[in-house]
């Protein structure tokens, strides 16, 4: 639904036009009165409510806008993301620009469009950049693990030793929830670390093969959707039974036939909820399997150790099983892909990281700080896997 709504204007003034029709585009307007834009996010298929949201706006140059949300409060504790380039370069707009469900800012003379996004955005432009950094390196390939309902390409990466004889294997995927963008940032910093010219690149080269399916969901990721409690249920509980999601099914098929069982650690990444306790922490997140959660408080006192990028990290903020949020009764006989990988043969750890979309301890999360999080996550994974049992 689009509804724009132009009330009492300045004479000569032109009406602001505000829309969806961007990459990961995602609004429902209620109403323009002058400079004052009163919006919501659209659920779609989403059961309960949620938070995302994205869209443009034109026509505002020089002009001070008030954005209103018409129903939850959908603005995280940084404000909103905006860019003023067309989506390539975005920033937190700040807390200091928003009251309750409102902001408020004021768009440069000359700017033809400004988009705003209650996250730092990642779409399949950015993998392709990433791509486009790393052309004609040996230790990367990308290839197709499946294709979405809509035809899009689900991409699979290869990435470090890639002659099949390496001894452990590794599995990152990220956007089983659409809207959770910072993981992806995060992914390409491990990434990063495979491919780097440094003593960790050089091993992960030598002795480890890594696959990354950076979008699990990728027609929500294009389009702008929630993701979460998607109905009748998210990609991220499709992994008992029979998968309802093309990109599950394939990487159900794919992983025991490519790991042979040599794989050693899989890592789904997330990002949680936009406010509140535990959500502004880096947290691990525990599964039923006790030796498995042993092992990945282990890999944690690593990461605690060697991490040097500006995203704190305590051991002490990961949620074990049987914890707050994190009890059987969110399952509903439902199997997450976390769950999945820790049954897989010759598996140490296979578990789920949660990473916040804009602060961590009162440290901003952006697209380099994310990144350097994935790197410092790459060096402790290089320790661990050197020393594992």
């Amino acid at each position: 639904m689009l509804c724009l709504m132009p009330a009492l204007l300045p004479a000569g003034a032109a009406a602001v036009r505000v829309d969806a029709r961007i990459p990961g585009g995602n609004i429902v307007v209620d109403s323009i009165d002058g400079d004052t834009i009163r919006v919501h996010q659209d659920l779609r298929d989403t059961r309960g409510d949620w938070f995302y949201w994205a869209f443009r706006a034109r026509g505002a140059a020089g002009r001070t806008l008030r954005v209103e949300f018409t129903k939850s409060n959908v603005i995280g504790v940084r404000g909103p993301a905006v860019s003023t380039d067309r989506g390539r370069n975005w920033r937190w707009l700040g807390a200091g620009a928003v009251q309750g469900k409102t902001f408020e800012y004021h768009v440069p003379p000359g700017l033809a469009e400004v988009r705003f996004s209650m996250t730092i955005p990642y779409f399949e432009s950015n993998l392709q950049a990433f791509l486009k950094r790393h052309r004609g390196n040996a230790a990367i390939e990308a290839g197709v693990l499946a294709h979405s309902r809509k035809g899009r390409v689900i991409e699979k990466l290869r990435v470090g030793c890639l002659d099949g004889r390496a001894g452990q294997r590794v599995l990152l995927t990220a956007r089983h929830h659409a809207c959770e963008s910072l993981a992806s940032y995060a992914l390409e910093g491990i990434l990063e670390t495979f491919l780097s010219p440094t003593e960790e690149g050089r091993w992960f080269r030598e002795n480890v093969e890594l696959i990354a399916i950076p979008f699990m969901d990728k027609d929500g990721v294009e389009d702008g959707d929630q993701g979460k409690n998607r109905s009748p249920h998210d990609h991220n509980r499709d992994y008992a039974g029979e998968s309802i999601w093309a990109s599950v099914r394939a990487l159900r098929q794919l992983v025991p036939a490519w790991s042979q069982g040599r794989l050693r650690f899989a890592l789904d990444m997330h990002c949680p909820y936009i406010r509140g306790k535990g959500n502004q922490e880096i947290q691990f997140i525990g599964d039923t399997d006790q030796q498995i959660w042993n092992r990945v408080r282990e890999f944690s006192g690593i990461l605690e150790k060697v991490r040097s990028g500006p995203l704190p990290y305590h051991s002490a903020n990961n949620l074990p099983y049987g914890t707050g949020w994190n009890t059987a009764a969110d399952y509903n006989g439902m199997k997450s892909n976390s769950t999945w990988t820790a049954e897989q043969p010759g598996i140490l750890i296979g578990t789920t990281i949660e990473i916040p979309y804009a602060d961590v301890e009162g440290n901003p999360v952006t697209a380099e700080s994310a990144r350097a999080l994935g790197m410092d996550l790459g060096r402790a994974l290089c320790i661990y896997l050197q020393h594992a049992r």
